[in-house]
């Protein structure tokens, strides 16, 4: 795995992690009963943004270590999500076989 698709794997988790964690813990402004002007009751009274930016690094971090680690040591490659059969078939190589060399025959 070459270094721009580690990074953009890092960012596709942490994204999707991000999604995942900030409904939790999260309450509205109509579930408080202090509702500003403007805003819409759906609105939280505390996102606590940074406190869950750090939890989604966190476990982007884990995830994403987890992930790389699988599809550099072999896990998983190209072909195995070549689910419509569109690459070619690899190349099966034989082993070469093994060769017994010729008793020498004596010099007279």
């Amino acid at each position: 795995m070459s270094i721009i698709s580690a990074i953009v794997l890092f960012w596709m988790i942490w994204f999707l992690t991000l999604l995942c964690i900030i409904p939790i813990g999260l309450q509205t402004q109509g579930e408080s009963g202090k509702t500003v002007e403007g805003t819409p009751s759906s609105a939280p009274v505390n996102p606590m943004i940074r406190k869950k930016a750090l939890q989604t690094t966190v476990v982007t971090i884990v995830v994403w270590a987890s992930v790389c680690a699988f599809i550099v040591w072999g896990g998983v490659s190209v072909r195995d999500i070549d689910f419509f059969h569109r690459m070619s078939p690899v190349a099966e190589t034989s082993a070469p076989e093994a060769t017994v060399p010729a008793p020498a025959t004596p010099s007279r």
